[in-house]
């Protein structure tokens, strides 16, 4: 798949899990090294939110507005995922006030089966999922030009649309 990092080509190799799949296994630390698979978001509609770099403005904007938003809607799973270490995702946490569940994949653990690693940034794309609570992907928004933000509103209305 091809996208643009500020206007400059990059590529994403592999397929991307597409709506309608079931969302391919992962296993990922949270920032208290509790490990977090697919299934241990099936309770209810999760939104799943890659960011390429916590210590992005992007990301951070992403992050912040997804966490404000989503916090408020109790019957939705939200989580964060990015390439980040613990400690850059705990230093960022505590500098901006943030308490949520943040997972953290340095060795890349998440591409065998998603394929979001960029090669020429070493960085995820930015990428938001939709699951419902069988974990099927309802909605996928990969963002084209990797330095913009996702479109907020379309992925939480496809998330309320399954509670």
């Amino acid at each position: 798949m091809k996208l643009t990092k500020k206007g400059q080509p990059v590529t994403l190799p592999g397929e991307q899990p597409a709506v309608g799949e079931k969302a391919p296994a992962f296993t990922l630390a949270d920032l208290q090294d509790v490990k977090h698979t697919v299934t241990d978001f099936l309770d209810k509609p999760t939104i799943l939110s890659v960011v390429p770099d916590i210590d992005t403005r992007v990301c951070a904007i992403q992050t912040k507005r997804f966490n404000m938003e989503a916090s408020q809607i109790k019957e939705l799973n939200f989580a964060t995922i990015s390439n980040n270490t613990k400690v850059e995702q705990a230093a960022w946490c505590g500098q901006e006030g943030v308490d949520m569940l943040m997972l953290h994949d340095p060795d890349n653990t998440m591409d065998e089966n998603y394929h979001l690693l960029i090669p020429a940034t070493d960085h995820y794309a930015r990428v938001i999922f939709v699951l419902d609570k069988e974990g099927v992907i309802q909605y996928r928004e990969i963002v084209p030009e990797i330095s913009q933000e996702p479109d907020y509103e379309k992925a939480l209305a496809a998330a309320k649309s399954l509670i």
